[in-house]
């Protein structure tokens, strides 16, 4: 076929002076010896175009400029709930209960818009002509919006005139929120990374095994829609102008700052206190343990030693895990205590002083005679191995991850013909390299799944599986009772301070060089920043050192009080 449309193009190339010419899928001429690319195209003839036949019939009266399809009212609320619904549907669809959303994610959502201020009360905040918020306190509106609880709050969450519409936004109150007057109330304003927030609080009030290190991983893969989560929207609903500071999403927030946002809501909402999460839920450290410690790799001999030091430093109280206004106030960060209470534990069993963890892995080597002991040493080189290739192909993934949109947001008019223009441009880069490369540019999501790491004799495992390997190397038998061989513990200044980043940055080449490994293991694994678990191993360590030092205290004043009356 490109042989009837090159027959007539005789010109040698100017690379290589071969003349043998074919047709790109693009239309355009390349050598088929040295690849070079020419700016002559295919020429398209249309043979029902006949010269001097076409004229005009009929000249049109109506105005040049092209009207834009507006399409109908809406607010900022009832994007945010479509966004908090498609994510919803989505955790249905990998395992949470329909619960989760009908009885809890809904409520609070309701919660909220109350309030806030922005349905569901006798006096709604709406949008007023200057960009701020004017308090409206029509009895019959609200009345309206609460009996329409059933519908998707578009009646309790639309308010405004035609008047009101802004020709730089598509929805009637963006302008509002951008304003200075509604950043004053930081606590009460929609944003996407709020929407995961109320998504966490949602699952914990649930209690789903389902923690925010799973949320963010599940977000950041794709399984949960979260960037540009707005194309679901209904085409009824424009983006223009001052939606895309609002909806466009440009990076995936942190563990820390959706656990912000969540406490923020806590406090705001003044909820009641949660569903107790006991030891038979499988957010409990006592069993959040287990997955992690198969995660890792680690034996299973450790979990009762973990369950030893949860007592003693009394963290096995479910009060401790349950969200109360009074009793306790602040969300537990279910992931990151667990992670801490492993890593004290390997502490206090190996040492990782950078001398006592290789001391006993060489010692029980030399008394593992049936190759069942737990070494530190091999537990190492099979981890880090597994570490390294999986901290690469993250950082492909990354690398390949398509952040572009389908559908454009532009925060100005005058912005949008460059906006389009860019993306023409990077369209046809995209396709370039997929021809060069042969393989395709965007990475297709694969099965989620809650574990980082395969461990097995299967040829696609991470390697080989230690959970079945004893600790006998590291614990002796003192007066019928098991106890570590390691006998000195180490810790830095048990101090709190709020600024964790700020201390762990000071400490941190003073640590031993296995204890931070250890922590950027598990900070892989929770995609946490090492600066947050290092503080919550602090408070670990601080709540077994003062529990130990009040039972000491305890025992002390008995005697004390037992010699005074004798």
């Amino acid at each position: 076929m490109d042989e009837e449309h090159t027959a007539g193009y005789k010109e040698p190339c100017s690379v290589c002076s071969a003349v043998d010419w074919g047709i790109s899928d693009e239309g355009r001429f390349y050598c088929r010896s040295c690849h070079n690319v020419i700016e002559r195209t295919k020429e398209v003839v249309d043979p029902t175009f006949n010269p001097g036949t076409n004229r005009v019939t009929t000249i049109g009266r109506g105005p040049r400029t092209k009207t834009l399809e507006r399409g109908r009212q809406w607010v900022l609320c009832e994007g945010f709930q479509f966004i908090l619904r498609n994510q919803a549907d989505a955790l249905i669809r990998l395992g949470v209960s329909p619960r989760f959303k009908d009885e809890v994610l809904c409520e609070l959502w309701r919660i909220f818009l109350q309030k806030s201020g922005q349905a569901y009360a006798s006096t709604l905040m709406r949008p007023s002509r200057r960009g701020g918020r004017g308090p409206d306190t029509d009895s019959d509106s609200a009345a309206e919006s609460t009996a329409n609880a059933s519908e998707t709050d578009r009646d309790s969450c639309n308010a405004g005139s035609a008047s009101d519409w802004s020709t730089f936004s598509g929805s009637l109150d963006a302008v509002s929120y951008l304003s200075g007057d509604m950043r004053t109330t930081q606590h009460s304003l929609l944003s996407m990374k709020r929407t995961l927030a109320l998504i966490h609080m949602s699952l914990v009030w649930s209690r789903e095994p389902l923690t925010l290190s799973d949320l963010l991983r599940l977000v950041n893969e794709g399984h949960v829609p979260y960037v540009n989560a707005y194309q679901e929207l209904p085409d009824e609903m424009k983006l223009e102008g001052k939606d895309a500071l609002l909806f466009r999403v440009q990076s995936i927030p942190s563990h820390g700052v959706v656990h912000s946002d969540a406490q923020e809501l806590v406090l705001f909402l003044q909820l009641p206190a949660f569903p107790p999460i006991s030891r038979q839920s499988l957010l409990h450290p006592a069993l959040l343990s287990l997955r992690y410690l198969m995660d890792a790799n680690l034996p299973d001999e450790l979990h009762p030693w973990v369950c030893r030091l949860m007592e003693r430093a009394g963290m096995a109280d479910q009060t401790l895990h349950t969200v109360h206004l009074k009793s306790c106030p602040s969300l537990p960060r279910y992931d990151v205590q667990t992670a801490a209470l492993i890593i004290v534990t390997m502490k206090l069993l190996f040492g990782l002083d950078d001398h006592t963890e290789w001391e006993l892995s060489h010692e029980a080597c030399d008394q593992d005679d049936t190759a069942t002991m737990f070494s530190l040493r091999r537990w190492f080189r099979v981890v880090q191995a597994a570490l390294t290739r999986a901290q690469h192909r993250r950082k492909h993934q990354v690398a390949r991850k398509q952040w572009a949109p389908q559908k454009l947001l532009h925060p100005a008019s005058q912005k949008k013909s460059v906006v389009l223009k860019t993306k023409r441009v990077a369209e046809q880069v995209q396709v370039c390299f997929e021809k060069l490369s042969g393989h395709p540019v965007s990475v297709q999501p694969g099965d989620p799944s809650s574990f980082r790491f395969f461990w097995g004799v299967e040829d696609s495992a991470d390697g080989p599986s230690l959970h079945h390997k004893k600790l006998d190397g590291v614990l002796t038998l003192k007066d019928g009772v098991l106890t570590p061989s390691n006998c000195t513990y180490w810790h830095p200044a048990l101090r709190s301070s709020r600024r964790c980043s700020r201390l762990y940055s000071d400490v941190e080449a003073t640590l031993p060089r296995t204890f931070v490994w250890l922590l950027q293991l598990f900070c892989f694994l929770l995609e946490v920043k090492p600066a947050d678990l290092f503080q919550e191993v602090l408070r670990v360590e601080a709540r077994v050192v003062n529990g130990n030092s009040r039972k000491r205290s305890r025992k002390a004043r008995s005697r004390s009080r037992s010699k005074i009356k004798t």
